[in-house]
């Protein structure tokens, strides 16, 4: 079967997320929360599709073009090179489809458009179900590339009906705290390419910008080492990002202490908090547990299990870590360190990034580490703790 024809979008992050470019004739949905850089991201990326010769529409349901115009010179986007609409109306959107026969169209938002004829405000389910299905018609007939701006709930979902996920060929969420300059596209959805990449992007004044190097921009540098940090190698699709885990420990005021982590699962920690109890006796069943991700990154997979582990421990018994080190581990319930995948690539991630030690399983056979990291490996959480001088029980 023949690849689907692709063209780049002028940012390697966004076509890393896509897989490898955009496809013509797909719909692209883009969620996330307001002000996180949605309309900024396709607004750029729209530009930059122009400059390359081919015809661009934007059509704007929630902005005058006054603002986009304002919006675009303050990123230093030119928006002679593509058209700006702004109205609200789809049978509008559509005749200037038809007329100018883009390459490449964006309509922000999905829930501010409206059909005349169909009953009801922009934003209703019917509204935004028939709509989207005039969009994804236009886009497959005749082979535009069309990104969709969705708004999201207060849980983080996006808004509408759920069938509106179903009909898109690829779902994107913007992710990140919008106080912080970072910003993390992932995709949940994608026909076209796979779902585990990640793009990393950073605000700044200009817009935002590739990160190509997103564990330099992820790993604080701290003057002398501090306890209760941990480096943690990750795999976000074929990319390993080290990121920095910190926990705090202290004791509890209330009947029922806290458990709070940004960035991971909730029952993952309760779960990494009885092991360590149970099997490394290092106890928190009367302390308030914290654990944060920095950046505002998250921890998706188990080989992360590891670091959070020895990052709780160091901050239970106020000991750090060995400074330069990470790590990469599964940890069970009887408290062993499994296996992980792409061992190799997670080292040289590590010795690229400078450090000087990598902590993993014992079960790791032949694994032939990069000059200037030593590894340390560990059969379970109880000897990781030992060797690391994080153990204390109590």
């Amino acid at each position: 079967m023949a690849e689907a024809p692709r063209f780049g979008s002028g940012s390697t992050e966004l076509d890393r997320v896509l897989g490898s470019g955009v496809v013509p004739g797909s719909l692209v949905l883009l969620g996330g929360d307001p002000g996180i850089g949605k309309s900024t991201l396709l607004l750029q990326t729209a530009a930059k599709v122009a400059s390359t010769g081919k015809k661009v529409l934007y059509a704007t349901a929630e902005e005058s073009s006054h603002q986009i115009k304002i919006r675009a010179s303050r990123l230093g986007i030119s928006t002679t090179d593509m058209l700006v609409m702004a109205n609200n109306d789809i049978e509008e959107v559509e005749r200037a489809a038809e007329e100018l026969s883009p390459h490449f169209l964006v309509a922000d938002s999905i829930q501010a458009l409206y059909l005349p004829s169909l009953p009801g405000v922009p934003g209703t389910v019917s509204q935004v179900r028939q709509c989207t299905s005039l969009l994804m018609a236009m886009a497959k007939l005749k082979g535009i590339a069309t990104f969709l701006v969705g708004h999201v709930t207060k849980e983080g979902s996006l808004a509408g009906p759920r069938v509106l996920e179903h009909m898109v060929d690829t779902v994107l969420y913007f992710e990140g705290d919008r106080y912080q300059s970072f910003r993390v596209l992932r995709a949940t959805k994608n026909r076209f390419g796979s779902t585990n990449e990640i793009g990393v992007f950073e605000m700044k004044d200009v817009g935002l910008v590739d990160v190509d190097d997103p564990s330099r921009f992820f790993v604080e540098e701290h003057a002398n080492p501090v306890s209760g940090s941990a480096l943690v190698a990750t795999v976000e699709g074929t990319r390993v990002i080290i990121l920095e885990v910190q926990a705090l420990v202290c004791p509890t005021v209330y009947p029922a202490p806290q458990r709070v982590c940004t960035g991971m699962e909730r029952q993952r920690l309760a779960l990494l908090l009885a092991v360590l109890e149970r099997r490394a006796g290092v106890r928190t069943s009367s302390s308030d547990v914290f654990v944060n991700v920095v950046g505002g990154a998250r921890l998706v997979e188990p080989a992360s299990d590891l670091g959070i582990a020895l990052a709780v421990a160091s901050a239970v018994t106020d000991r750090p870590l060995p400074e330069g080190t990470a790590c990469a581990g599964e940890i069970g319930l009887a408290g062993e360190i499994r296996r992980v995948t792409h061992i190799e690539n997670r080292l040289k991630e590590a010795a690229k990034l400078g450090l000087s030690g990598f902590i993993l399983s014992s079960r790791h056979k032949k694994v032939t580490p990069p000059q200037g990291l030593e590894l340390v490996p560990v059969g379970s959480l109880f000897e990781a703790l030992k060797r690391m001088g994080s153990r204390e029980v109590r």
